[in-house]
């Protein structure tokens, strides 16, 4: 990513700051953005027997499309650098679109109201954590490091517990993964902020700036719904 960490040190501390509130505006509605083209879809999934139906009757679709997923994001966070601007937002904005057929299962397990106020509560979670990231004078890239170790171990942990089945390994697993991406936020806030001198440079490397920032920010806010829900969520 050293194409997007571009240092604005040298610029009057005013404008500094103006860079990087409106690099930071820009990041949050390609954010949003992919969360609203998720939500979408998954409304429109769930509310189409045709989609259910593509998407649900054959185990190998709705697994596909999950591995699509995983394989667009890893090429998105690894090609991004050598990508066009156009790419690279194409690529988030399919991704999201992906995310909005693979997670109308939520949609349908869980009822309207523990959706709703999970989504609530993350958005409320999320925006406090921004804030704290983006304000505080503390440098957090070494609990950014903790926090991504501890990410791989509960991926790991959650592989394992496919075919251990325990619900002990379960819970512990959903409590530490939303501690986890409660500090993710802070963290990704602050890098981002910090990738604001990009601005300078402006056209493709502040675009692909901004849908990089926008796709972890994303990534935090999904998984941080998704374990939330796990506690919050009544099935229907």
């Amino acid at each position: 990513m050293s194409e997007f960490v571009q240092q604005s040190q040298a610029l009057p501390v005013e404008q500094t700051e103006e860079l990087q509130r409106a690099f930071l505006i820009k990041v949050y509605s390609w954010m949003f953005a992919g969360l609203m083209i998720t939500g979408i879809f998954a409304l429109l999934t769930v509310s189409s027997e045709m989609l259910l139906e593509l998407v649900f009757s054959n185990r190998f679709v709705f697994f596909g499309l999950i591995i699509a997923e995983l394989g667009l994001v890893i090429w998105l966070s690894a090609r991004i650098e050598k990508m066009t601007a156009v790419a690279a937002t194409t690529a988030f904005l399919v991704y999201a679109t992906l995310s909005g057929l693979t997670l109308s299962v939520v949609f349908l397990a869980y009822t309207a109201e523990s959706l709703a106020s999970t989504f609530f509560v993350t958005g409320g979670t999320f925006g406090i954590m921004s804030v704290y990231g983006y304000v505080t004078k503390r440098d957090l890239s070494t609990l950014g490091s903790f926090f991504m170790m501890g990410l791989v171990g509960i991926i790991i942990a959650s592989v394992v517990n496919i075919w251990l089945g325990s619900d002990t390994l379960y819970w512990i697993v959903t409590y530490v993964g939303i501690l986890i991406f409660v500090g993710l936020t802070a963290y990704d806030t602050q890098k981002i902020k910090n990738m604001s001198g990009v601005s300078l440079q402006g056209g493709e490397i502040e675009q692909k700036g901004a849908i990089m920032g926008a796709l972890r920010l994303y990534l935090d806010f999904i998984n941080l719904f998704l374990l939330l829900l796990r506690v919050m969520g009544n099935r229907r």
